[in-house]
């Protein structure tokens, strides 16, 4: 098994954030896996917290450099839950700030599936439950890994998140050289 964990890499430009594979863990203990796609789009997975199990793919972001290594990335999900996150992987951390709906804090169970395909389900609850007041959650974060797992992998974030997956990934036991899952 190769070690895909690049926690030594530099990063000065966009193009050296795009196609990072990186997991984290908030200080309030949630982990969480997230992946840069591309210039637009990010893919993750949540491994604990209110919404561990919860994973996405596909998701459009505005994905900007505030300066050289250091990275603002926005976007709302289907569920109306909004997120903040600034990445300074050059210093091993990052700040984000998630502000979930009233619905989600009261009923996340309905979230922790694969997103992708229960759209409708995130558009009908965000229109049936109570949106305020926002539930806001400020966390800065420990980066545990950084992979670099090149633009458009369909491969990083390709199954539900299970215990110990994180770990798996850290310790090369998850991806081979190509950043494909190893043991399908």
């Amino acid at each position: 098994m190769t070690n895909k964990n690049h926690m030594d890499k530099h990063f000065t430009t966009l193009d050296d954030f795009l196609g990072t594979h990186f997991i984290y863990t908030y200080d309030n203990g949630w982990e969480y896996e997230w992946y840069a796609k591309n210039d637009h789009t990010v893919d993750y997975r949540i491994h604990g917290g209110m919404v561990g199990g919860r994973w996405v793919t596909d998701q459009p972001a505005d994905i900007v450099m505030l300066t050289a290594g250091i990275y603002k990335i926005s976007w709302t999900e289907p569920t109306g839950t909004d997120l903040a996150l600034d990445f300074l992987p050059n210093e091993l951390k990052l700040h984000g700030t998630i502000f979930f709906p009233k619905w989600v804090e009261e009923h996340p169970e309905i979230t922790v599936t694969y997103q992708n395909e229960h759209i409708d389900l995130m558009h009908e609850s965000r229109e049936k439950y109570a949106t305020y007041p926002k539930l806001v959650v400020p966390e800065f974060a420990q980066i545990t890994y950084m992979g670099d797992a090149g633009q458009n992998n369909n491969a990083v974030i390709s199954e539900a998140p299970y215990a110990g997956m994180p770990n798996d990934i850290r310790n090369g036991n998850y991806y081979d050289d190509h950043y494909q899952r190893l043991n399908k």
